[in-house]
């Protein structure tokens, strides 16, 4: 699934629900990549990431008017890091009822972004955030790969800054611990940045906490 999907798609899920149908496709023009990128981040598969899209702006549908102007994107994310948390806990009893012990990632087929998707670098990473509770896994997202401040997620997640805080500095050890795991069993990760810390897309070579 490419990260900037086609028009036809945005207007199938702008027309999968109504009431206000202007103000429905406004909000899917928006705010549909990021959505979509957030789903797949916080562990929706990709071949169920079109679903689970569809259900974020369904749930936004029924509650259009009672979106506050400024807060649709913290709306959006607080759906999807709902939904994501179901479609975790789905894909975990498929893969124990189907196969007793957790299965292999698999290939959802082909899309735009596929030979981007299957570059090293972001299958270890995604193998590493599978691993983070999904309320660690939401606040890493958001700062190390949506370059979002600590205020705003502050504000996406309706937590306190100090909570914030709290979470990336467990999920960063989190992700230090599995980035040393991997260098240990292996060769070293390519997230793996020189000082053990494991840099994100838009962090190689700055500080982690450059952000307040």
């Amino acid at each position: 699934m490419p990260e900037r999907l086609a028009a036809g798609q945005r207007e199938h899920v702008a027309s999968a629900a109504q009431p206000d149908p202007a103000l429905l496709r406004a909000l899917v023009t928006e705010h549909f990549d990021f959505v979509w990128r957030s789903l797949v981040r916080l562990g929706v598969p990709r071949a169920d990431a079109e679903d689970a899209l569809q259900q974020v702006f369904l749930v936004a549908s029924r509650k259009l008017r009672a979106i506050e102007p400024g807060r649709e994107r913290s709306f959006l994310f607080g759906a999807a890091l709902r939904i994501a948390s179901r479609a975790r806990r789905t894909q975990k009893r498929r893969r124990e009822v189907l196969y007793g012990e957790p299965a292999e990632r698999q290939d959802p087929g082909p899309g735009a972004d596929e030979l981007v998707d299957r570059a090293r670098g972001r299958a270890e990473l995604e193998a590493i955030l599978d691993g983070m509770p999904i309320e660690l896994r939401a606040v890493f997202v958001l700062f190390e790969l949506e370059q979002e401040t600590m205020a705003e997620i502050a504000a996406l997640l309706e937590l306190r800054a100090g909570t914030v805080a709290s979470r990336l500095r467990r999920a960063r050890e989190q992700f230090q611990a599995a980035v040393r795991r991997a260098a240990a069993g292996s060769k070293r990760p390519r997230w793996a940045g020189p000082g053990g810390f494991a840099s994100s897309p838009g962090e190689a070579g700055r500080s982690g906490g450059g952000r307040t």
